[in-house]
């Protein structure tokens, strides 16, 4: 397997997809929570990523608004997959060419060649905004990217996006 992807070559992938961005720095971002805190009120839709692998070992890659609690049972059905687990970082490093933290859309450029390894999945209210902010391979930085390009971003990956509307899935389980 070839070295992942680093940020410059994300950077220049979109550059040959003629797609603008505007990426910012900051502190590393483990959690939403510390995404929100450092924010502020900046527009737009703010991710969470969740990479899943299901008991026939096929593995997704779901990118929902940061808000939604995700009801996995629910998500399952929406995603056509069987018993989802979240991927190990192993697992995760191997095939996206990151690490827990940096979970993105953007990371479906390591998972380019034929067929490809995983499915990726949206959440269509983040399609609604003017802006999707997403890591730009690691999480010191904020990449800005409008639904469009983005979507240009996963078929220029060779992926078709499966759209979820969450709205239908159905709230979280209380535990």
């Amino acid at each position: 397997m070839s070295a992942p992807a680093t940020p410059d070559d994300l950077f220049a992938f979109l550059d040959t997809l003629g797609i603008k961005t505007n990426t910012v720095t900051h502190p590393p971002l483990f959690t939403v929570e510390d995404s929100r805190a450092l924010r502020g009120d900046l527009p737009g839709g703010h991710t969470k990523n969740l990479f899943l692998k299901d008991k026939k070992g096929r593995l997704f890659l779901v990118t929902c608004d940061e808000s939604r609690a995700v009801n996995l049972k629910e998500l399952e059905k929406a995603i056509g997959a069987a018993r989802v687990s979240f991927g190990k970082p192993e697992l995760l490093l191997e095939v996206l060419g990151i690490t827990p933290g940096a979970v993105t859309a953007f990371s479906l450029i390591n998972d380019r060649n034929e067929p490809q390894r995983v499915t990726f999945a949206i959440d269509t209210a983040l399609l609604d905004h003017d802006v999707i902010h997403c890591h730009p391979l690691h999480n010191e930085a904020t990449t800005a990217i409008s639904p469009i390009d983005l979507m240009r971003f996963v078929e220029g990956c060779g992926h078709k996006a499966v759209k979820i509307d969450f709205n239908i899935l159905g709230e979280k389980p209380s535990e």
